[in-house]
């Protein structure tokens, strides 16, 4: 097939990927000489100006969110009746697809990952905007693990909302929505922090937590089904950490964490007091072992749940009465 390039500038190199609302290429920016991402949006979608609508407030939001942990747009424009929007090009794939690869992912590697998601998504929250559409499909990750937090298209502006207004259309993802989403209020950052929460438990457990064989039947899930814990279905994980995802899918958005920022500062300091506590603690802890198995520092960090799997077993030591400390 003969080359396609968009207004003598971005030539298309290969699809990259697609969803309902636009398809992803990989392109060549001629003019800069540098590999970028072209989002075009679907020919069945270029006559709906709701759709046009959704389109150009994404690059507009997105323009204006200068962010390590958000991918940046660079243009947008049209050719003709073909729409488009130029972004940063990340070398990586997205966060359904390495959850589908690798299953449930080791605890650091989800407080690495899920603090960058709140830091991309907070400073969101910061503008003034709300996401309305957290899932792994829309976080893109690096081979390093960063986080790059893409597809604003259904971005909401707070100032552009009133309360109590009920919306005409609800747009998220069922898998993913908080239940004022399902009820058809307007998102929030709280809303956000559910969806955060949702993403969260996937990566901990390699399973969602509410499942339907419908966006009925989800929704309803989301609004009326008791909570799932982490614990339950990953009984590797910390109690800490599971508490803290059963917090922040809460049904009521008052009894979450109202922004991604508070999220990700609970998260980094969960992080930083188990490393200090493992440091802490596992020294005195193969001092006073007397009569019982002599274990090394190898096993001791190869437990189950890495540091967390150390210290619940350092616990349970203290319990019996294995520690006799200070």
């Amino acid at each position: 097939n003969n080359e396609t390039v968009l207004n003598n500038r971005y030539r298309l190199v290969a699809q990259q990927g697609s969803g309902g609302m636009a398809v992803i290429y990989k392109a060549i920016d001629l003019e800069l000489g540098r590999t970028v991402a072209v989002k075009i949006l679907r020919p069945s979608l270029t006559s709906d100006p709701a759709f046009l609508t959704r389109f150009r407030n994404e690059a507009r939001s997105v323009a204006n969110l200068n962010h390590p942990n958000i991918v940046t747009v660079f243009d947008v424009g049209n050719e003709g009746p073909t729409q488009y929007m130029v972004m940063e090009f990340i070398d990586g794939q997205d966060l359904k697809r390495l959850i589908k690869t690798d299953g449930i992912l080791p605890v650091d590697r989800v407080l690495k990952l899920g603090i960058q998601i709140c830091a991309g998504i907070g400073f969101a929250h910061r503008a003034g905007l709300v996401h309305a559409d957290v899932k792994p499909q829309n976080i893109l990750v690096t081979r390093g693990d960063m986080v790059k937090v893409t597809d604003f298209g259904i971005a909401q502006a707070l100032s552009d909302t009133q309360p109590g207004e009920k919306v005409s259309v609800v747009w998220g993802s069922p898998h993913y929505f908080a239940p004022e989403q399902a009820r058809g209020d307007h998102p929030t950052p709280a809303s956000d922090v559910y969806s955060i929460g949702v993403v969260l438990f996937e990566m901990l457990t390699g399973r969602l937590p509410y499942v339907g064989a419908n966006q009925q039947e989800l929704a309803l899930a989301h609004i009326r089904d008791r909570v799932p814990t982490v614990s339950e279905y990953n009984p590797s994980v910390p109690q800490t950490l599971s508490d803290i995802v059963y917090k922040v899918m809460s049904k009521e958005p008052s009894a979450r964490y109202r922004t991604a920022d508070q999220l990700g500062h609970v998260l980094e300091s969960y992080r930083d007091r188990g490393r200090e506590q493992t440091m802490n603690n596992a020294p005195s802890f193969r001092k006073s072992v007397s009569g019982c198995h002599a274990t090394t520092h190898r096993e001791l960090f190869a437990l189950p749940g890495g540091a967390g799997g150390l210290l619940r077993r350092l616990q349970s030591l203290t319990a019996r009465g294995y520690h006799r400390g200070r």
